[in-house]
This record gives structure tokens, sequence and C-alpha cells, in this order.
């Protein structure tokens, strides 16, 4: 959780000071509870604040990384928090916006399963996108985990604040955490208050938005809060229209590769897409219902249900060299895109305040999401010459996913000002996901002959993981600080009944393209029954903290750590066990205040040993058939510099920079996949094509990145202001993929700039907004597996107005 107060309105001067006035203040609290209970509860001295004097100094920032609430300066981890003003001046909606604001953070788009994968100090997956693999990044909703990669799809709305620590963070947040974990807090219910806010928007591609809170109490121990919002526009990417080859050329194709004369017929240039939904469009709902329930004043309640749908299309694979005559925005598509996603999240979390030095907090979530969706994965880069020859059509279909997922974690902790402070918890897990997801591929139209077609059924898998955890800080003195930490964990999974079904080539079977009225498991169709995915993985796993920190003097602090990560193993298709990686990280850094607390900087310097790094890539193997393929490979090293300066400049202006420069290296990995043009595969038996990448940088890991921003206030002679800002970016050029196959397989380097201004008065504000102002064509990934080379870009240039009042 993200909280700000004044800076320097509190100084440690003894142990027993901050004891002292805890319970002076839960006294005052207790006494100012009965009289209001005792008064009028909506009385004007109740309800109104005290005045916030400006003294020139950032706020203090609080943040909950190690469990507890500390300041920002004072906590010795390497955590971005983004405050709710942040977030809506940066017109935050989904994880994809937030990495531009942390250093050395980036996300995909993965449009086949229209996910969104993330990387983090250059470690990541992009394949994390299905039932098997995992995120080296984990994300948390109010403390609850979320496994799957749809996850940061969802979004963002009503939020207090987004932490995201960097570096490992096995001990106290567990598996997945291998190189980080984002911390998403929603704003939760106020007792005694009735309050809220609405706003809408409008912008280009015909963009609508829309959402709004309001709290409302309930009795004088328990307030609810609604939350909606509504999130929607078209999609970046035009149809181009088929120019049809003539009759008489397109027969001339077609018997020219020897296939039956009698059998042919012209293309049909309806199988196009001309209409309906574009690809990369927007449309999205969410609602969340949350309750406060003050149970007795050391005893809190806090539980939501939050529903989330998701009715837009997948981003585009583009073309990144149109042909003559189209717009780079655009794409010859056979395959209508949808995407049907739904979730459901109940969250829940219980804090009871034992005694002055002890709490206990109980944190359980459920989920059940599910979803199909449609996506032209060839993005019609070889234009068709008859119906059977010239282009490919490949269709991938999720024809229905299911994943469900609960969890509970117990929290034991000391409170207060000691000499030891010390928590200890357990942690249990379980998911259970199925899935079918379709390949169809023909020759030159939906009407040609089969090129290869599979469905993946994988009807049952489940993931149970428990742990236990412990962490401890040894306060030597005021001024120096040893903490040490030790989380173990045991992992199983189990794959029950999971089969690929692949293209049998008989003659007799009907040569339709793959979709979800066939069902491949009948062999009157045409498809053969491959090998069974059956198989069971469970392992156990110790992830540790060391770490030491001197505070300097109340403005200086400097830190030590070595700490671990890891994410599990597991089975992939086959049946095949992969191992788990590792992560240790070994980092110095610094937070330091300046000028009165008009300025702070704060620096991590690290070196990342990364073991058994899990390459997953869809591949074929030597028998003809496809699959997953996770190879755990030797590994990769990551030295880095990140850097976060925030300042006020003449008191009205708000400066931040966030800058990160990353050395990476794979270690030795022979790699395959069939995105990729790759010759044939002569070290590795099991798969047809594949590349050594020993020595290459890591994808998603530029040199040198940083994001500034600046705003200013000006104040008018009415009582408003209006605050203008600009958000801008530069990227070193950065691989997009392990291979590094030439300039098509990176992003080059580039500059891009967000505009906005803000007018408010009282509790009104409208808000202008341009998003790439340079219309910049971003590269986030790009394969060549159909010969001309595709691409998954950010958005264009965007440009819109919000409006909005709270009351």
């Amino acid at each position: 959780m993200t909280k700000t107060t004044p800076a320097g309105a509190a100084v440690r001067t003894s142990s027993s000071t901050p004891i002292r006035l805890a319970i002076l203040t839960l006294l005052a609290g207790i006494g100012s509870a009965q009289a209001q209970t005792a008064s009028d509860p909506a009385s004007p001295a109740a309800a109104t604040p005290p005045a916030v004097v400006d003294n020139g100094q950032i706020a203090e920032v609080k943040v909950t990384a190690t469990k507890r609430s500390t300041s920002l300066q004072r906590t010795p981890i390497a955590v971005t928090a983004l405050n709710a003003a942040t977030l809506q001046d940066n017109h935050v909606q989904t994880m994809l916006d937030v990495v531009a604001l942390v250093p050395g953070f980036q996300a995909t788009a993965q449009g086949d399963h229209g996910v969104t994968t993330m990387t983090l100090r250059g470690i990541g997956n992009d394949s994390a996108k299905t039932e098997y693999a995992d995120p080296a990044v984990a994300t948390f909703v109010d403390n609850v985990y979320s496994p799957r990669a749809e996850g940061a799809t969802a979004l963002l709305f009503d939020v207090e604040g987004i932490e995201v620590l960097r570096g490992p963070q096995g001990t106290l947040w567990g598996r997945n955490s291998t190189v980080g974990a984002v911390n998403i807090q929603t704003v939760k219910p106020e007792l005694n208050s009735r309050s809220g806010y609405v706003e809408g928007g409008i912008g280009d591609y015909n963009r609508l938005g829309a959402r709004g809170a309001i709290n409302i109490p309930i009795a004088d121990n328990a307030a609810l809060r609604f939350a909606v919002v509504h999130e929607r526009h078209d999609g970046y990417v035009d149809y181009q229209r088929f120019n049809n080859p003539s009759v008489e050329s397109q027969r001339a194709a077609y018997l020219a590769s020897g296939a039956d004369p009698a059998a042919f017929r012209p293309i049909n240039p309806n199988q196009f897409v001309s209409g309906g939904d574009k690809y990369s469009a927007q449309d999205q709902s969410a609602a969340r219902l949350s309750l406060l329930w003050q149970l007795a004043p050391n005893l809190r309640w806090d539980i939501a249900y939050e529903k989330f749908i998701d009715r837009g299309t997948p981003s585009a694979n583009l073309m990144q060299v149109p042909r003559a005559g189209e717009k780079h925005w655009s794409t010859l598509s056979d395959s209508a895109p949808w995407i049907n996603r739904d979730s459901h999240n109940v969250r829940s979390r219980l804090s009871w305040d034992i005694s002055p030095d002890m709490a206990l907090q109980y944190v359980a979530g459920w989920s059940k999401y599910s979803g199909d969706m449609r996506f032209d994965q060839d993005g019609g880069t070889v234009v068709p010459t008859s119906i059977t020859t010239g282009g490919i059509f490949q269709e991938h279909t999720t024809v229905d996913s299911n994943y469900r997922s609960y969890s509970h974690e117990v929290l034991l902790q000391s409170t207060g000002t000691r000499t030891i402070d010390w928590q200890v918890g357990a942690y249990y897990g379980h998911e259970k996901n199925d899935i079918r997801f379709d390949i169809a591929g023909m020759k030159g139209t939906p009407d040609g002959a089969v090129n290869w077609q599979g469905s993946f059924i994988q009807p049952e898998q489940t993931v149970d993981t428990s742990a236990v955890f412990g962490q401890a800080t040894w306060n030597i003195n005021d001024a120096w600080h040893l903490t040490g930490g030790v989380r173990y964990t045991h992992d199983k999974r189990v794959h029950i009944g999971g089969r690929g079904y692949t293209w049998g080539y008989d003659p007799a079977a009907p040569q339709l393209p793959l979709n979800p009225h066939i069902d491949p498991r009948d062999p009157a169709n045409g498809y053969v029954e491959g090998v069974p995915n059956d198989g069971r993985y469970s392992d156990n796993k110790a992830t540790g903290l060391v770490r030491l920190n001197y505070d300097i003097d109340r403005n200086n602090m400097v830190y030590a750590s070595v700490s671990t990560g890891y994410k599990s193993g597991g089975v992939q298709d086959r049946g095949l066990p992969y191992q788990p990686e590792t992560l240790t990280n070994y980092e110095i850094g610094s937070k330091s205040t300046f000028m009165d607390g008009a300025l702070r900087i704060n620096n991590a310097l690290f070196y990342m040993d990364f073991k058994d790094f899990q390459f997953n890539s869809p591949v074929s193997f030597a028998d003809g058939s496809r699959g997953l393929a996770i190879e755990n490979a030797e590994g990769a090293e990551v030295y880095g510099l990140e850097t976060e300066i925030a300042a006020r400049i003449a008191k009205d202006g708000r400066l931040s920079i966030a800058l990160a420069v990353l050395d990476t290296k794979l270690g030795r990995l022979i790699a395959g996949s069939n995105d990729y043009a790759l010759p044939p595969c002569t070290v590795d038996p099991r798969i047809s094509n594949c590349l050594e990448v020993t020595g290459h940088k890591l994808p998603h890991a530029p040199k040198f990145s940083t994001t500034v921003q600046y705003q200013h206030t000006f104040y008018l002679a009415n009582g408003g202001t209006i605050v203008p800002r600009i958000t801008a970016r530069y990227e070193d050029d950065v691989r997009l993929s392990v291979f590094d196959l030439g300039e098509e397989d990176r992003q080059k380097a580039y500059a891009s700039a967000d505009l906005g201004l803000r007018y408010a008065k009282d509790k009104w504000w409208v808000d202008a907004f341009v998003r790439n102002v340079s219309d910049k064509k971003i590269k986030t990934s790009a394969f060549n597996g159909f010969g001309p080379w595709l691409a998954q870009y950010k958005p264009p240039r965007t440009v819109g107005i919000n409006t909005g009042f709270d009351f």
C-alpha cells in the first residue's frame, strides 16, 4: 500500500517515544470514537480534516514492500511506489502503462493468447502465456497472488497505489517472484465517510471511458465502497482490401501445384475480413464491491468482490515493411478477431492487533477465469494466388480456457519499536486449470488443402504450493540494522489427460480448417492422437535474504543485500519435466534526501546470477508433431544500475527521473522456435530447427533507458489551477528475442513523449492529453516464421480529454 504524508512529521528521539505516542494515539482514538458515537456522527468538527501546510518538501511515501508500513526512504529495498495521482496523470489503465514509469521494467502484449508478459532487469518469459509457464515477475492485488498472465491484462481502477519491488522477493512474497513483484493496492472503504468521484472521457478511435466510486457508511463500524469502470475504443488496425487475381491466373497457379483440376474454384474474397471489430480494440468493464467491518477496535476485516469483462480484440501481428500502397497500421486478415474473457475475484484480509507488541494477518483469495479468443497468426504476410497456393492461412483459437485458484496466508509479526522486529508466516495456494488451444493451418486460403493443424487439449492441470517463511531484523542500534529471512516452499504439479491431436494427412478426411465445431478426438475428422501429456512434478525449494543497512543520518541510508528467488519447475508437453530456475541477486543501494526534503535520490547497483533459465517455445519435434518445449538453459548474468530522482522545482514544479543501465549475457542455450526461420537442428535431436544463442544479450533489456516527468502548477485568480506536464522516455536499441536475427528482430533506439494539461477548481477538473506525440512505431516483439517479418507494436499516437468531480 502506498500512502503519502507530509515529510518530517515525526522525528525519532528515543526508543520509547513511538510506544508512548502509539498508546496516546490509541487512547485518543478510543475516546474520539466513543464521543462521536454519543454525539452526531456527521458533525462538522468530526468531518473537517486539518489543513495541510505545504512546507516545500516532497510528501513522504509509505510502502508495504516488507509487509509492514514503512517510509520509502527507510525501506532498504529497490522499490518504485506509484500513487493514485501519478497513475491518473499518466492515464494508466493496465500493466502495459505501468512499465514506462519503473526503471528496468518492460512488458509485451502477446497477441495469440491476448495476455501481457513482463520483464524486469532483463529477466522474464515471453512464453508465460499458457497454463504451463509461470511469470518471472509475480503480480499481487491486495497481497493476493494472481498466478496466470491473464491477470496482468485486467483494468486498473480505483487504485490507491502500485509498488514494484525490483530484485528477487523469494522470502516474503514467494514463488515466481524470481526477479521482482508488483503489488497493486485498491482503495479501501472508510468509516463515517460519504464520498466518491465520477469521471468520463472521450478521444480518437471513438474512445469512450467512464469510471467512478462511492463510499457509503452502513454503520459506525462498517462501510461499503462500490467502484466501476468502462473503457472502449476502436482498433488501431484497418483491414486491407483483397485484390483478387483474375480467374485465369488463379487457375494457372492452381494447376501448376499439381492439384486436381476438377476441384478448382476461385478464391472467395468474402473470406477476408472487411468490417466488424478491428484488431487492437478495447472494450473492457469492471466493478468492485468492498466491505470494511471494524469488528472490534483491534480487529478489522476487509473483503472485496471484483468482476472483470473483456470483449475487445487482441493486438495484431503487423508487417514491419508494409506491402506497396498499404498503411503500416493495416492487415490483410482472413480471421475475424475476438476476445471473450470473464473473471471473478474475491479478496479478504483480516487484521488483528493482538497486543501492542504483536499483530496477526490472514489474507485469502479466490479467483475464477474463463475465456476464448481468435487471432490471425500469419498476419496476411503472403497474398494467395489461388485457393491452395501463394498464401498461408494460420489461425490461433483459444476454444476454451478455465483457470481457478485460491490461496491462504497467515502472517504473525511484531509491532512497535523493539530490538528485534520479526515476522513468521505460512502460505498455501491451489490452481486447477483446463484449456483447448487450436492451430488451424491451410495452404493458400481457408478453402485450400491442410498444411498442418493441431489441437492441444489439457482437461486438468493442478498446481499446489505450500510454504513457511520467517524474517527478522536486528536493530543493533539506531543506525545499524541486520536482516535475515528464509522461505521453504513445496510445489506439486499434476497433468491429467492432456493430449495433442494433429492432422493425420488422410486424403479421405475433410480438408477443413480446424475450428471449435470440429472434435479432433473423433478419428473421422482426420486427426491423430499424439503422445500423452500426463505427468507429475514435485520439488522443494529454499529461498532467503541477508541484508545490512546503515542510517547515516535521518536523510541518508545505505544498504547491502544478497537475496534469492525462484520459479517453479513443472510438466510440459509429452509429460516431460523441467526444473526450477533460480536467481541470486547481490545488491548495494542508497536512499538520500537533500535540500530540506525537496530532493530525493535512490540508487541500486546489482549483479544477478541467473541459473536454469526456463526457455519456453513452440517447436516441431523429430516425429513431425508439434508442441511447447521448455528447456533449462545454463542461465545468464546481469549487471545493472537503477536510479530514481524526485524533486520539487521552485516549489510549484515536480520533477521525477527513473533510469536503468543494464548489461546482460546469456549462458549456453540451444534454442528452437517455430516462430522464427531457423536452420535445421543438428545438436538437439528432439526438435527440427534450432540455433545456438550462447552469449547473446537477453531480450527486452536495453542497455540504457530513462523516463523523465515534469509538471508545474500555475495558480489562477479564480482559485483554480492549471498544470501542464510532460513525460519523455528514451530507450537504447533492444533485442526482441534470444535469437537476435538482425535489425528486424530489434527495436532501434527511440525517444517518445506524452503531453498533458489539467485544469482544476474546487472539486471539478478537466484533463487533456496526447500520448506518443511523435507517433513512433515501437516494436515489442517480432518473428519471421512466415517469411516476411511481423511485429507487435505499442499503440500509435492517441488524443483524449477526461473530466470529473469529487463529492
